[in-house]
């Protein structure tokens, strides 16, 4: 008799099989001569349509009526929770990573948060002087040495590379909803946590539309952004970390504290940070059309 399997994790596992079948697939149809950290961008660039199409039907509205509707304090408190709820993720990885003092002030601020913040609702911790840090297993391999791989637009969760994208499910073994016994409070944590991201990167939807080619200013500003944190800020100018910094950009220079602006569903934004990126200057009368 086949095992029951419930409607989430049948969805979660047809949706990981598509993906994984997907990138397969562009690395058998990939050009030879394509671009330099991008070999997949005939794909990532299907991919991207996918993800802004369903962006744009579900996710964006949704984001835009929460944001109407729900007042400011208590957005505020929802989005501290989800913080809180993935930040044992970023505990760990300042230990992988050797960095002692940064982990004892983040199990400072995540107990502080977690009791006094009653469950991370409020975030008493920041006015004690504990202040936040973003930190990841992306950002820990990329740390001991692991280059970034080519870049990668993964369905449903956006830009990424293929150092960052299995990093991501490493993660998730840290966070304490993982370990429920109901997958359907598991998902609904998830789905909060990335719906979060979403309300967060509301106020980047006009400048990515202004973009000269969206697709572009995404990806170099999702790698700029994962090079700035790898490096915490301190990115050398000879950076091969960054496969495609040096590519001439027709949207706009991206600053590496940004946050990459992305439509795609469950796109990840640092840690804390606004969801604004650069006004793009408008291109050129002789720009080729990338």
């Amino acid at each position: 008799m086949t095992p029951y399997t419930s409607p989430p994790r049948r969805l979660a596992r047809r949706t990981l099989t598509l993906a994984l079948g997907a990138i397969l697939l562009g690395q058998s149809a990939a050009a030879p001569a394509g671009t330099p950290g991008d070999p997949l961008e005939k794909l990532n660039r299907a991919t991207y349509a996918f993800n802004e199409a369903l962006d744009r039907m579900l996710a964006r509205p949704a984001a835009r009526a929460y944001v109407a509707v729900v007042p400011s304090p208590v957005r505020k408190a929802v989005s501290n929770f989800a913080s809180n709820l993935t930040y044992p993720a970023v505990v760990v990885n300042d230990a992988l990573q050797g960095k002692v003092k940064d982990a004892g002030s983040d199990v400072m601020r995540l107990l502080i948060n977690t009791t006094l913040g009653i469950g991370g609702l409020a975030d008493p911790a920041t006015r004690f002087g504990f202040q936040s840090h973003d930190e990841d297993f992306g950002q820990t391999l990329g740390h001991w040495g692991v280059p970034p791989g080519p870049y990668l637009v993964v369905p449903l969760l956006g830009p990424s590379d293929f150092r960052d994208a299995p990093a991501k499910f490493v993660d998730t073994y840290v966070t304490p909803y993982h370990y429920l016994k109901s997958a359907r409070a598991r998902y609904g944590f998830q789905m909060l946590v990335l719906f979060d991201r979403r309300v967060e990167l509301l106020a980047a939807d006009s400048t990515l539309r202004n973009a000269f080619d969206p697709y572009v200013f995404v990806r170099n500003a999702y790698v700029a952004r994962r090079s700035y944190l790898v490096h915490d800020g301190n990115v050398p100018d000879d950076n091969f970390d960054d496969p495609v910094s040096a590519l001439p950009d027709p949207a706009a220079p991206v600053v590496a504290t940004d946050v990459a602006a992305s439509t795609a569903v469950g796109s990840e934004p640092s840690e804390g940070a606004g969801a604004t990126a650069a006004e793009p200057a408008p291109p050129a009368s002789d720009t080729t059309d990338p």
